[in-house]
């Protein structure tokens, strides 16, 4: 016996499934008229196998002196059927009272099996449907399952599907259930556009939806895949977008949505009416609170008159008067915002209200459907709990810290009648979704060379809200590993503890001579003190050490023997000129000697940094991965010399400022400086600010700033204890480009500065012999372990350039392309016009 059911295009059209009805008409009741007001003496049971005959006259329940009236009969009639336990049901009357029920057992499901399902495993169609393997077997389940392995295809975008149940008999009334899948092409979003929006373009408006259009490589993503949820679900966002831009009266009157046979996808059509854009005109603030002053709140408004009036902005203001008035001892308070709009001058005045609301409190916080995360890592996350007042304003900050915490596909947070009038219930309801991650990332930039990392982490740590992390890196020239864990709630306090545990080696390449191997340990704690600015505090140590290949540090200074030996004319050639009355121990790099800072670093072994720090965040960002509006300020200050080989103070702030201008243009400015302060002992090399692209583009890594002059070294950087930069650049989306390319360029301008080197010029070695990297000088006359000075260039010139980049929002991660032209420059610097960097998860 076969049936099923076809989807195609959306519509679904349910074939007959059985010859049958999916349940038998409620059993007849053989008697005459007359015999119904009769009572039954006794029940008998007829055609049942594995269901017991006392289970089935258990449902029959007799009334007063032990006899079962017409109302006891109909109602276990009715009792049985709903079972699910029967195909069949019939009551018919016997002699002597006697009544006798026969049934029709439904068969057992021996197993479900599904065929051609290619796109969504049998794992997940088992968890999704009703029927299961050694349940009862009913055709109306059937039904409903084939229904919703057909949904769930068309929630993944193939509404081509085919589903259909095939039933196989076996003996001992057990049957097979087969669900043949006919799993069709993937429907797409072919087109997206947007009818009435005069103030913002169609390319900007495809940023603010999670549709995408399909494209070449819509195989990495899904955001193309036509989900009519999603699309509803961009109506808000798009209307939320206008209202935080000013325009109060925006109606997303519809969202349409089309199916092209030739395309074989959807077009999908937005249509708008914006309205007028408004500005704030005045602010005030009233109270019905007797004792309550309103002016008191205006330090928690974040309108400001002038400014483009901003739902967001509003709603935020709500939220921090609320939490004060609460704070303050009103914990009933309520503010109500309201405005009056001039249609004239555009301008609308926000008034907000505080008023005494209803004395209501919190009988119960129910939570439904964490199976996995624990419930105290869900109710700490609320400001509240049973038995405080309710305060709304609260409730949505739980449900939107809950969102943040990316352990749920949904949060939605509602309310109940409690016990009495003035009681609630909060009803946290929940999805969970996968919170572990695998992941192996690839990545090439000039710098760095060819990179790869395999890391595992998880987000939710055994249900209990804890992140952990474990990655390894290998490449040409960068390698390592680290290990991760984070305590989001220290001592049941909103304070983050981190920990981290790393190991790095950079290998000698091209822009620097000498690698390094670092070993480390840093404690952490994070602080919310707003959403818009946390603080972090940490300790840092590490053991660090260069390394050097021999023939860099082999250094002799006897000129007689040694491979290089200036003319006077070559010597005065030179810049600056060689003194050959003392050499200045040029035989050390007749073989390219390294510089003397990195061959002090060398003999000195490994070095131990002990440091406490930490870091003020300001982030205003709209959006952190690709912002167009707001403000982020990093400002970093750390301590050396809480124990270990060193001791400065290191103080760097970095500053970005991005702003819409016109037709999708994004304006950024950055402005970046830094500090080093010697405290105590020396400065190393190492501790000292290296710069290159990273300040000013179109140089190279470490190219930037004191460089040793000595023409037959290595000429290391040596780095600066200050630096300073500032950069202009407009990006630009490729208009002629579909959106979900990801495509755009930038036209930037660079300047910047690093200068003021502090560390060592010279050094004396302690003994004659066996002092890695420096060999006591052999000429006029042999000096006891001085090895040679210094000759760097410490220019305080002012490096800037212009360059053109393109920003590539690929599936494979963020890639970047810069070609940028040195405009002034020092003498020594070293440029690289082209730049590439990037890389992805898989």
């Amino acid at each position: 016996m076969k049936f099923g059911l076809r989807l195609r295009g959306g519509l679904i059209a349910t074939l007959i499934l059985f010859g049958a009805p999916v349940v038998a008409p409620v059993g007849a009741v053989l008697v005459s008229s007359s015999a119904l007001a009769q009572t039954v003496q006794s029940i008998s049971v007829e055609g049942n196998r594995r269901v017991e005959v006392e289970t089935i006259r258990s449902y029959f329940r007799p009334g007063p002196g032990g006899r079962l009236d017409q109302g006891a009969i109909d109602d276990g009639l009715k009792a049985l059927i709903e079972t699910g336990l029967f195909q069949d049901v019939r009551i018919n009357r016997g002699s002597g009272g006697q009544l006798i029920v026969s049934v029709v057992e439904n068969p057992v499901i021996g197993r479900i099996a599904f065929e051609g399902n290619k796109k969504i495993k049998d794992e997940q169609l088992t968890t999704e449907v009703q029927s299961k393997a050694r349940g009862t077997f009913s055709r109306a389940m059937v039904q409903s399952d084939t229904l919703r392995i057909a949904e769930i295809y068309r929630r993944s975008g193939r509404y081509d599907v085919r589903v259909t149940p095939e039933v196989i008999e076996q003996p001992n009334n057990r049957v097979d259930l087969i669900f043949t899948i006919e799993e069709g092409a993937k429907t797409g979003v072919k087109s997206i556009e947007f009818v009435g929006n005069n103030a913002f373009s169609s390319y900007r408006l495809r940023d603010v939806i999670k549709t995408r259009e399909s494209n070449l490589l819509s195989f990495l993503a899904s955001g193309d895949i036509y989900d009519p949820d999603r699309v509803e679900a961009d109506r808000d966002l798009i209307r939320r977008f206008y209202l935080k831009n000013g325009f109060a009266d925006v109606q997303v009157v519809a969202a349409l949505t089309e199916y092209d046979p030739e395309k074989k996808g959807f077009n999908v059509t937005f249509k708008i009416e914006e309205g007028a854009q408004y500005r704030v005109g005045a602010v005030d603030f009233r109270s019905s609170i007797p004792n309550f002053d309103p002016s008191s709140m205006r330090a928690y408004s974040r309108v400001n008159v002038g400014s483009l009036y901003n739902v967001e902005s509003v709603e935020k203001s709500v939220e921090e008067m609320q939490i004060e008035a609460s704070r303050r001892g009103y914990a009933f308070a309520v503010v109500r915002p309201g405005g009056d709009r001039n249609f004239e001058a555009h301008t609308v005045s926000v008034v907000f209200n505080i008023d005494e609301g209803p004395r209501t409190y919190i009988e119960r916080i129910n939570l439904r459907g964490n199976t996995r995360t624990r419930d105290y890592v869900i109710r700490r996350e609320f400001d509240i709990s049973e038995g405080d007042a309710y305060n709304r304003a609260l409730v949505d900050r739980a449900e939107r810290r809950l969102k943040n915490l990316d352990y749920f596909k949904s949060v939605k947070i509602t309310t109940e009648p409690g016990s009495s009038s003035d009681r609630v219930i909060l009803i946290v309801d929940m999805e969970e979704k996968s919170t572990g991650d695998f992941s192996i990332s690839g990545g090439y930039s000039t710098t760095d060379g060819a990179l790869a990392e395999v890391s595992v982490s998880e987000r939710n740590l055994l249900g209990r809200g804890l992140f952990a992390k474990a990655s390894v890196t290998y490449g040409q020239y960068a390698r390592g590993y680290s290990l991760s864990f984070v305590e989001p709630y220290l001592l049941d306090y909103r304070v983050a503890l981190g920990l981290d545990l790393y190991q790095r080696q950079q290998l000698a390449n091209s822009y620097i001579s000498y690698g390094t191997k670092t070993l480390g340990f840093s404690p952490r704690l994070g602080f919310s003190l707003r959403e818009d600015l946390a603080l972090q505090v940490r300790y840092s140590i590490y053991q660090q050490e260069i390394t050097l290949p021999y023939y860099l540090a082999n250094c002799n200074n006897n000129l007689g023997t040694s491979a290089f030996n200036p003319s006077p004319a070559f010597a005065a050639s030179q810049t600056p000129p060689i003194d050959l009355s003392s050499t200045n121990g040029l035989g050390c790099y007749s073989d390219g000697e390294a510089s003397l800072p990195v061959r002090k670093e060398l003999a000195n072994g490994k070095t131990l940094t002990s440091a406490l720090g930490y870091t003020l965040t300001y982030n205003t960002l709209d959006n952190n991965k690709n912002p167009t509006d707001g403000l982020l300020v990093d400002f970093r200050q750390d301590f050396a010399g809480v124990g270990g080989d060193v001791s400065y103070l290191k103080s760097v702030i970095d500053a970005k400022y991005y702003t819409p201008l016109v037709s999708d243009i994004v304006g950024l400015v950055r402005l970046q400086s830094g500090m080093l302060n010697k405290i105590g002992s020396d400065l190393r090399m190492l501790d000292h600010f290296q710069m290159g692209p990273n300040l000013v583009r179109g140089f190279a890594p470490n190219g930037i700033g004191p460089r040793d002059l000595n023409p037959f070294g290595t000429q290391d950087a040596l780095g600066g204890t200050k630096y300073w930069g500032a950069s202009l650049e407009l990006q630009m989306p490729f208009w002629f480009l579909p959106k979900e390319v990801g495509l755009k360029g930038a036209v930037y301008a660079d300047a910047g500065g690093l200068y003021d080197y502090k560390g060592p010029t010279s050094w004396t070695a302690t003994n004659e012999v066996n002092v890695p990297g420096c060999i006591p000088s052999t000429i006029n006359p042999s000096s006891a372990g001085t090895c040679t000075g210094l000759v760097y260039d410490d220019s305080k010139v002012v490096r800037s350039s212009v360059g053109v980049g393109l920003i590539w929002q690929s599936p494979f991660g963020p890639l970047r392309f810069d070609y940028a032209v040195p405009l002034s420059k020092g003498k020594y610097d070293r440029t690289q016009e082209f730049r590439f960097g990037g890389g992805t998860t898989f």
